[in-house]
């Protein structure tokens, strides 16, 4: 498995002051009571100096404005947040963190390249389900996120293994191969060394797994330490969460597994 820390970084907050008030595109002065509260956006377009800008393969930036005033932000690879300010038109980011986990070098400047957008107080507008940021030429336009990609069904869809949370560690398989599938109260999947099936029953957001029954094919390094983490999770209740194409499973000691829906 790759293992990268997943602490986070501080980095000092920037740009100008938020005009008071403003109410028409600005909204209030706090992130969680603006019109932007409890939304998510995904890109659908990067210009910079009226040129398109290409973002790193397989990638969109995510900008998600929480009830409680927070702003979380993903460009592909790290994850960053911080406390959002919405007045007068303009978004105001201060105590910006990022986490540290290693991309490669695409990724790595596209998440430069979005901690400084957001540190720069860029003026937003949000118009029906779209949200324009703009800062100098550079010009990011997002759309709702259960517009630009509704949540992927739970049920018949082939779930395949992409991290193992544990604690403030997250590691990817270096084997790959680990993936489930939901039909009702049955599960079917792969270890990535032994089949896996068995029962679940479940609820608006926990999973509880019976006994699950494997094939018994002999498994040894990565693909073993991997086989006994899938299990341990998989025992017994787990809180799960769709989002898109994600689905993420999690104990009550927060460990847990992320999946992405195959295709």
């Amino acid at each position: 498995m790759l293992v990268v820390a997943a602490g986070l970084v501080a980095l000092a907050g920037c740009g100008g002051e938020p005009g008071a008030g403003g109410s028409s595109a600005g909204g209030s002065s706090a992130g969680g009571s603006s019109e932007l509260g409890g939304k998510t956006y995904l890109s659908t377009a990067v210009t910079e100096n009226g040129a398109p800008k290409k973002l790193a393969p397989n990638t969109r930036i995510r900008l998600e404005f929480k009830d409680d005033g927070t702003l979380s932000a993903n460009a592909g690879c790290n994850s960053m947040g911080g406390k959002a300010a919405t007045g007068d038109g303009k978004l105001k980011v201060d105590d910006l963190a990022v986490t540290e986990m290693g991309c490669d070098a695409p990724r790595h400047a596209q998440d430069t390249w979005l901690v400084e957008l957001l540190q720069s107080t860029p003026h937003w507008k949000a118009e029906a389900d779209k949200l324009t940021i703009t800062s100098g030429g550079t010009v990011l336009q997002l759309q709702d996120r259960e517009t630009a990609q509704p949540d992927v069904a739970l049920d018949g869809t082939k779930w395949i293994l992409e991290s193992v949370v544990r604690g403030e560690t997250v590691s990817t398989p270096g084997n790959g191969g680990a993936h489930l599938t939901f039909n009702g109260d049955r599960v079917t999947g792969s270890t990535s060394c032994n089949e896996l099936q068995g029962v679940v029953a479940r609820t608006s957001d926990k999973l509880t797994f019976g006994e699950l029954g494997t094939t018994r094919r002999a498994c040894s390094g990565p693909a073993a330490e991997l086989e006994k983490t899938v299990l341990a999770t998989l025992n017994g209740e787990v809180t799960y969460t769709l989002d898109a194409d994600k689905l993420r499973l999690r104990t009550p000691a927060n460990d847990g597994l992320d999946f992405k829906a195959a295709g």
